[in-house]
């Protein structure tokens, strides 16, 4: 806990609201999407980077640990104060401080939310492309801290390759500034590079330099429903095949078209075993040009259903069923266990086959969806956790995820990060000369690991 000197010299850093002490205020910044919770001693509500940076000297001089938070919408307890300490909530840092047509760049605080931003880029024509689900809440400095993915991954790629530069306060109260807003730059280490993904476990970062698109004139979609899994698979290659790069691709399993009927959804027949949706962008006549060309290509697949969409209220419709699918899956069981493994592209066959039959081995439904054009595929182990006996069982089925994924070349994590919930299977990706050497990095940015202790590999 905090001793009466450290409130006081946190109350004149953070006057006012900007400091909670009290446990009931302090709740909400205590758990993340994950579920999990562990109250902090306090938490700030920073405004300038020099207050940050003034919090990290202290931080590191007193030994407390220091949790950067924005909207908590980590799904793996990254954003949790587990083990005690002061919680940094950026959300009032959340100004956009310049958008460059020019340079096709932009300068952010981290508070800003990523949904916000993109709608501020539309009419000006230009596009930031990262999507993760939470666009429409989660933060742009949270975005980059976790590296977030999303559906557009497959054309545009993730959040790390729209970082050109970034400003990060450290343990001891330094600011660096690697990068700025040349789109190529190969002098010294990629330290921009290295803190998008870190988990908040270097520093905080305190600002963004972002890379802009020119806004795509159109984008189309299609919808296709299969009588099973191999057939969608199979269908996918064939829309690569036909030299078609969608901006998303994604999949579902039976169990996932189950669970969004059973919301009322009625987009594909009865029966069909797993469904794909594609989106495409570019120029008008390009898009409309290879929808066609996309159909025509999946035809051989025999698909139950194949629907297109070229406007927005068409492509909404369509797309509901996937933006549904995560909270539907709640109408199939109390609980779910949800796991964002990726694989090599050419094994998802494989991997959504293992997945499934480690469910059955442990008799508990398994549903598969997610990004099918990058290989990161959301695994979901369906159960009940007021009944121990599941309990025990969902816990076997996700550590035969997990395994299967190795197996096949794969990795623990394609977009979520490692967290807490995933922290104690680190050495089955790693060996141990990469964990020293991932350890040794961090010990040189965060010498006394006060920066999320005991998340990633800290």
């Amino acid at each position: 806990m905090l001793t009466d000197n450290q409130r006081d010299f946190l109350s004149q850093l953070f006057p006012g609201d900007g400091l909670i002490l009290d446990p009931e205020q302090a709740a909400p910044l205590a758990v993340d999407s994950s579920g999990r919770f562990a109250l902090p001693w306090a938490a700030v509500r920073p405004q300038t980077e020099e207050q940050i940076a003034e919090l990290l000297r202290f931080a590191q001089a007193e030994d407390i640990p220091v949790y950067p938070r924005a909207r908590g919408t980590s799904r793996v307890g990254g954003a949790v104060p587990a083990h005690g300490g002061v919680v940094v909530s950026l959300l009032r840092m959340n100004r956009v401080l310049d958008v460059d047509e020019a340079d096709f760049a932009a300068e952010v605080e981290p508070g800003v939310v990523t949904g916000e931003f993109q709608a501020l880029l539309k009419p000006r024509r230009l596009y930031y492309p990262p999507d993760p689900a939470s666009a429409g809440y989660s933060t742009l400095g949270g975005n980059a801290a976790t590296c977030a993915g999303g559906m557009r991954a497959v054309k545009y790629g993730v959040t790390r390759d729209y970082v050109l530069g970034l400003s990060a306060a450290l343990p001891g109260g330094s600011i660096i500034r690697p990068g700025g807003r040349c789109h190529k730059d190969v002098s010294g280490l990629d330290l921009t590079r290295l803190f998008v993904g870190s988990g908040g476990t270097l520093g905080i970062i305190t600002r963004l330099t972002l890379k802009l698109l020119p806004l795509p004139e159109a984008q189309a979609s299609l919808l296709a429903a299969f009588a099973d899994m191999d057939a969608a698979l199979a269908a996918a290659r064939m829309g690569f095949a036909a030299g078609i790069l969608p901006v998303s691709l994604e999949f579902l399993d039976d169990v996932a078209l189950e669970a969004v009927a059973r919301t009322g959804c009625d987009l594909c027949p009865p029966g069909a075993g797993a469904a794909l949706l594609f989106r495409l962008d570019g120029s008008e006549g390009a898009v409309l040009a290879d929808l066609e060309r996309l159909r025509a290509a999946l035809e051989p697949a025999r698909p139950l259903l194949l629907e297109t969409a070229a406007t927005p209220g068409a492509e909404e419709r369509l797309w509901e069923i996937r933006r549904t699918v995560s909270q539907a899956l709640h109408r199939m069981s109390p609980d779910k266990s949800g796991e964002d493994v990726a694989v090599p592209r050419g094994r998802i066959p494989a991997a959504v086959a293992a997945f499934r039959e480690a469910g059955k081995r442990e008799r508990l439904r398994v549903a598969c969806f997610g990004h099918l054009g990058d290989g990161n595929i959301h695994v979901n182990v369906l159960y009940d956790a007021q009944n121990p006996d599941q309990l025990k069982r969902a816990h076997n089925v996700k550590e035969s995820i997990l395994r299967a994924a190795l197996d096949l070349g794969g990795t623990l994590t394609g977009e979520h990060g490692l967290g807490l919930s995933k922290g104690p299977y680190i050495a089955w990706r790693h060996p141990p000369g990469e964990l020293a050497a991932l350890r040794a990095v961090k010990a040189a940015f965060d010498p006394r690991n006060i920066m999320n202790p005991g998340k990633e590999w800290g």
